[in-house]
Parts: C-alpha cells; sequence; structure tokens
C-alpha cells in the first residue's frame, strides 16, 4: 500500500508542476485550445492571474514533494496530509465555483490518497 500512496503522491505532484506550467507560462498559447468556451482576450487579460494561481500550484507541488524527502514516518504523514488537504479544498472550490473537471482532475485523486493513508 505504501508504494500506492507514493506512486500517487508522484503523480499529484506532477499534475502540480504540469498546472503551473501551464498556467504561468502557457496561459495565453494553450489556455484558448483548453479552454474553448473562454473569450481568447481574456487569456490575454487574465495572465497575472493565471500565473499568480500557477504559482499556488508550484507551492502545492513543493509540498507534496517535501512530504516525500521526510524520513520520520509521522511527519511525513503529517506533511502529506496537510498538503493533500489543501488540493482538495482547492478542487472542490474549483469544482463548484469554476469547472465540474476541475474536482475530478484535482480533488478526487488527493481524497483517495488521504483516504489510503488513513486507512490502510
Amino acid at each position: 500500500m505504501e508504494l500506492l500512496i507514493t506512486i500517487l503522491l508522484i503523480f499529484i505532484l506532477l499534475m502540480h508542476l504540469y498546472f503551473l506550467w501551464f498556467e504561468m507560462f502557457a496561459w495565453t498559447t494553450k489556455g484558448p485550445k483548453i479552454f474553448k468556451g473562454f473569450p481568447k482576450e481574456l487569456f490575454v487579460a487574465s495572465k497575472s492571474l493565471a500565473a499568480n494561481q500557477g504559482l499556488y500550484n508550484g507551492f502545492l507541488a513543493a509540498g507534496i514533494f517535501w512530504s516525500l524527502l521526510i524520513e520520520d514516518g509521522d511527519w511525513q504523514t503529517n506533511i502529506a496530509l496537510f498538503f493533500l488537504s489543501c488540493i482538495s479544498v482547492a478542487g472542490i472550490f474549483g469544482g463548484l465555483t469554476t469547472d465540474k473537471k476541475i474536482f475530478f482532475v484535482q480533488a478526487i485523486p488527493a481524497l483517495i490518497t488521504i483516504t489510503l493513508i488513513l486507512f490502510f
């Protein structure tokens, strides 16, 4: 089970690094191709907001990475749970306020990992 949790943590880490890259560096180029329902002028106007969001995703990725480096089992679990909880809340909020896909892409993997950490 520990291996599965580690794999999920690495998956979540890589996802948030992708979000960082996308929101900070590819918002105006890739954004219109992914979010086809949004007006194209929105991407230039919201570039700095997206970059700020990307930075926060980078902090979440850093927290998950940090949890993977901690040798003490209790601390590792606590740090991982904290950052997974932050990711879950962000995914739930994003799913409710922006796009339901955010819930499935961001919150569900974090919630599954939390469940595995707590109950297995």
